[in-house]
């Protein structure tokens, strides 16, 4: 049954997701699977509700949810880091390519006798997804971890080896060059001149674009504005024959250091998690079920052999290019499925009549079948490396190491307002060796000091998006500053609500404020008024010779009954 209106699709889109991925989530499968499963049910190939039987374009609109989760980790990927995964991308991504191609070509020579097709088939089959790859390694929050690093690395590649690839299609299907075809030379220019551009724009324009608007308050232009610059970077990396993915990378890449990122990604996420999760709906809906169930074994057989292949060649280069033998496991297990520029690559064979019906279903099927069973084979390479004895990874002597030396450290405090006294408080901080993060709605003072080298990012603290992205669940220590009492007292009870084991100290401006704040959930309020008069008492009592510890003792005294000689007197002027 096809629902008659566009309201009727979206109800039984947004009921068979709901109801898949909290039954997925609840048996420990991920909501990815929950969503694949989903879309295989609603999809034109399985009977019973269809949401929409042109799956094509629903898969090349969701794509931009690709694009977004791309951006979203190049906010995260600072230069430098970056810089760290040459060895891995360059070296390790290029033979996992080469090698894992040539294997899978060797297999298909069993069943297609055409080496072209063999090899065009290995080469794309050999790529994974990076769509899946980096949504669990979010959620799992190990992008950072080593085997993440190194999976990212791959990734990279074999974004980068998608043009070669769509170049060789026409040549390995034997029907020579496309006739829009550029020379090669005009097309290193243009891929050169794209990626110059994108990266200057992310570095110098957008900046200055974002910077203009934060003075002026307009919040909604500053979405607007970044979410177009996401979109132009994969535009011209797409119009530059590169992968649209790449371009958004590359513009996250180059506003990661900017003084905004935090309230970019804020901004970004929520967007990015929806058409994540169209996308792999769409995935699903891709598998048909009938064409495939026509050869169960032969089917099952392929995708088994491809992804024995690919796991075997994985683990055999991580372990030659020193990773240990748990980090191999993982990525190795992950890395296993066919990725979505299959279908890509694939498509184009169709459309120029080197792969027929029978064999483009089946390549398809491949590719969307190892992505439904990827969340398995991950849970599998952590059986597998939770397995391995530590004393098997002594002898780490690895050609490439992660590390997070000379990184940033992960914040233990967050200090919300960097006024004269969330300054004072960041500078006693960074003294005592505690690192932190600091927001303020000040564009000019947040400029000042990211200038002088301070960790302050523009970014609003009631802002929910605002503090995942800033990883609020990590935080020990949240120091509110901020004099606007209400924006103080709603940044409190969010802040309790999502994270319950941090510690929260907060400014008041008096006795009337300082117990709102707790109640808010502060677990501390010192209103400043009062503690002002306090320190003015204790040293004109010193000035007429009362010794200095009973002054101490005193004013410790009003503190630990919670200012209870002076709090009558306020409450009535109140």
């Amino acid at each position: 049954m096809e629902p008659q209106s566009f309201v009727e699709a979206a109800v039984v889109l947004l009921v068979f997701t709901a109801f898949a991925v909290a039954i997925f989530r609840r048996f420990g499968l991920g909501s990815v699977l929950g969503l694949l499963v989903a879309g295989i049910l609603i999809g034109p190939h399985t009977p019973g509700f269809v949401v929409t039987r042109d799956v094509e374009a629903v898969r090349h609109f969701t794509e931009l949810g690709v694009v977004l989760l791309l951006f979203v980790i190049g906010l995260e990927m600072h230069p430098r880091r970056l810089w760290s995964l040459r060895r891995a991308m360059l070296g390790l991504g290029t033979l996992q390519i080469l090698v894992s191609g040539g294997a899978i070509a060797l297999f298909m020579r069993l069943s297609e006798p055409d080496w072209g097709i063999d090899l065009l088939a290995g080469l794309t089959l050999a790529l994974s997804s990076t769509a899946f790859v980096m949504q669990i390694l979010q959620e799992r929050g190990e992008i950072a971890s080593s085997h993440g690093q190194t999976t990212f690395a791959i990734l990279l590649m074999q974004d980068l080896a998608v043009v070669p690839l769509l170049a060789l299609v026409p040549i390995l299907g034997d029907v020579g060059l496309m006739a829009n075809e550029r020379p090669i030379l005009q097309q290193v220019v243009i891929v050169i001149v794209a990626l110059g551009l994108v990266v200057a724009s992310g570095y110098h324009v957008i900046p200055r674009v974002l910077d203009l608007l934060v003075r002026q308050n307009n919040r909604e232009a500053f979405f607007l504005v970044a979410l177009a610059a996401v979109f132009t970077a994969a535009w011209a990396m797409e119009k530059a024959g590169l992968s649209m993915a790449l371009g958004a990378f590359l513009m996250g890449v180059a506003l990661s250091g900017s003084r905004y990122n935090l309230q970019i990604q804020a901004a970004i996420d929520p967007h990015k998690g929806l058409l994540m999760s169209l996308f792999f709906v769409a995935v699903g809906m891709s598998v048909d079920v009938g064409a495939l169930a026509a050869a169960p074994w032969f089917f099952l057989g392929q995708v088994l052999a491809i992804v024995t292949i690919k796991i075997a060649v994985l683990l055999g280069l991580c372990l030659a290019f020193g990773e240990t033998r748990q980090t191999a496991t993982r990525v190795a297990f992950i890395l296993s499925q066919g990725g979505e520029f299959g279908f890509v690559l694939f498509g184009a064979a169709k459309a120029m009549g080197i792969l027929d019906d029978t064999t483009f279903v089946l390549s398809i099927g491949i590719i969307s079948f190892s992505m439904l069973i990827t969340p398995l084979l991950v849970k599998m390479g952590d059986a597998l490396a939770a397995r391995i004895s530590a004393a098997t990874t002594l002898g780490d002597r690895g050609v490439f190491r992660f590390s997070l030396e000379g990184a940033e450290a992960d914040p233990r405090a967050l200090v919300a307002g960097y006024g004269r006294v969330g300054h004072v408080v960041g500078t006693i901080l960074a003294g005592s060796g505690v690192p932190y993060i600091a927001f303020d709605l000040n564009p000019a003072r947040v400029d000042e000091f990211h200038r002088l080298g301070h960790p302050v990012h523009y970014g609003d603290v009631t802002d929910a998006d605002l503090l995942v992205a800033a990883r609020i669940e990590k935080i020990d220590l949240v120091v509110m500053t901020l004099d606007d009492r209400e924006a103080a007292l709603r940044s409190i009870r969010l802040i309790r609500n999502l994270t319950p084991r941090a510690i929260i100290v907060a400014r008041a401006r008096d006795l009337v404020t300082s117990s709102a704040l707790l109640q808010a959930g502060a677990n501390k309020a010192f209103p400043e008024l009062v503690e002002a008069s306090l320190r003015l008492a204790a040293e004109a009592l010193e000035s007429l010779g009362v010794g200095g510890e009973e002054t101490e003792m005193l004013v410790r005294g009003v503190r630990r009954t919670d200012y209870a000689l002076v709090r009558e007197k306020e409450d009535q002027e109140s």
